[in-house]
């Protein structure tokens, strides 16, 4: 695991430095889901701080289990009944995708709760997220609501692969990311400088994500190796 950390890391930096950009201006997120708890603790030991997961109930068995210091995000589709799990509870969720999910967040919590909009940037009717062209709308919604910070954007590009082909999708979401960022410093200056956050990017293609502006990269199996399912 060291290794492989290592290897992320050395790739993260080369990606960063192509694109004129600074390492600091990447977080790296270690998706973890269906991985041991002893798994989280080592790369926690090797000094990540961000763990992504996709599923209520095994993060909350998850962030029961383990130190405080670690950063959880909420990184799976999210169902209205489970905001509630889940806010205030979590750094970031990066699923937003929908109004009847932010009225959820919204209601469920007495502390801020900072989201992405996600966006269906593959056209993929099995990818969530809202059309481009809705991101506005739903950005809306969500600053209506006193408890809700929208930090940026989150999208997946389709499986391929060449993380090439990924290139064009992950330049879609930062058109849509600069867009809105026009749109609110038109309609709601405060909030401007809350934007500032660009999720995409998976072990596969996270390098060609960084060259095209991700701030956050969701890295699984390039961590913790691949996954073994059950029968």
């Amino acid at each position: 695991m060291k290794a492989r950390l290592a290897d992320v890391e050395r790739r993260i930096e080369a990606a960063c430095e192509r694109a004129g950009r600074e390492r600091a201006d990447v977080t790296l997120i270690a998706v973890s889901k269906t991985h041991s708890l002893e798994a989280i603790q080592a790369l926690q030991t090797l000094g990540v701080r961000d763990f992504g997961e996709s599923y209520v109930q095994e993060w909350e068995g998850k962030a029961e289990a383990l130190s405080d210091a670690i950063r959880w995000h909420f990184i799976g589709g999210l169902q209205s009944n489970k905001a509630r799990f889940v806010t205030g509870r979590v750094a970031l969720i990066h699923s937003v995708d929908r109004k009847s999910l932010i009225k959820a967040l919204a209601r469920r919590s007495e502390e801020l709760v900072e989201v992405l909009l996600q966006v269906n940037i593959s056209g993929e009717e099995s990818k969530g997220g809202v059309e481009p062209g809705d991101v506005a709308s739903l950005y809306e919604s969500a600053v209506a609501r006193s408890g809700l910070r929208v930090r940026g954007l989150m999208g997946m590009a389709p499986y391929a692969d060449d993380p090439e082909e990924a290139r064009p999708y992950f330049r879609r979401l930062r058109e849509c990311f600069d867009v809105l960022r026009a749109f609110v410093a038109d309609s709601f200056p405060d909030e401007e400088a809350s934007l500032t956050e660009l999720s995409m990017g998976m072990s596969g293609d996270f390098e060609v994500a960084i060259e095209e502006g991700a701030t956050l990269i969701r890295v699984g199996s390039a961590l913790f190796g691949e996954r073994i399912y059950d029968a």
